[in-house]
């Protein structure tokens, strides 16, 4: 596609500032890497960006109209990823002990596919997702009426692979601060425990944000 070098300038950053804004997805990632290590972190962040894909496709289609024309549809999409983010968090919040491992407990580790699994759950109940694809990648494709309908999909497609490309880059660099963090958390167990009593009670409350979004 076509677009000039200031748009693209615009776009980039654009991509950039949104992909470093905390929310549910990072904080999710950066909980499975410094409980579980860099391999782990990594799945978490494929799952992420794998239920973005699926948002850029719907968006395509424009399957996620139906999240910003339908009250109900958005209502059930809504209230189960809500439940989703409160359940992982309170499982945090109530676990006895820390999900890091010490040299008191061997490491109970989680598989990549878990991980991955739990990323994609993540960003494929968030609505607000898929309402941000929606509303962002169109405006930077023309609507003049020169681009056939197969074009302004490959469009939306290759814009959306980009701002999910810039999340990939941006969660590899968080990983790799966090894995070495993680390291050091094994040998403090008390600041381990309560780190993950943080990520909990920040999932909650991102559930409970997401609950009530109109």
């Amino acid at each position: 596609m076509f677009m000039s070098a200031e748009a693209w300038g615009l776009f980039l950053v654009a991509c950039l500032m949104l992909n470093i804004a905390p929310g549910p997805d990072l904080i999710f990632i950066l909980s499975r890497t410094l409980g579980h290590g860099r391999k782990i972190g990594f799945a978490a962040s494929l799952g992420v960006c794998s239920g973005a894909l699926v948002h850029v496709m719907a968006a395509a289609l424009g399957v996620s109209a139906i999240l910003a024309t339908s009250a109900t549809a958005f209502m059930i999409v809504k209230y189960v990823g809500a439940g989703y983010l409160v359940w992982l968090g309170a499982k945090a919040l109530l676990s006895r002990e820390s999900v890091l491992p010490t040299e008191a407990k061997p490491k109970k580790q989680l598989s990549t596919w878990a991980a991955y699994r739990q990323g994609v759950l993540i960003d494929v109940l968030n609505p607000k997702v898929a309402l941000f694809f929606l509303a962002f990648l169109p405006q930077f494709i023309p609507h003049d009426g020169t681009l056939s309908g197969h074009q302004i999909f490959l469009d939306t497609v290759l814009l959306g692979a980009i701002v999910i490309g810039v999340g990939l880059v941006i969660e590899a660099g968080f990983i790799m601060l966090a894995a070495p963090l993680g390291t050091y958390l094994r040998n403090n167990k008390t600041v381990a425990l309560w780190l993950d009593r943080a990520f909990g009670g920040l999932l909650v409350s991102l559930g409970a944000k997401l609950a009530l979004t109109d």
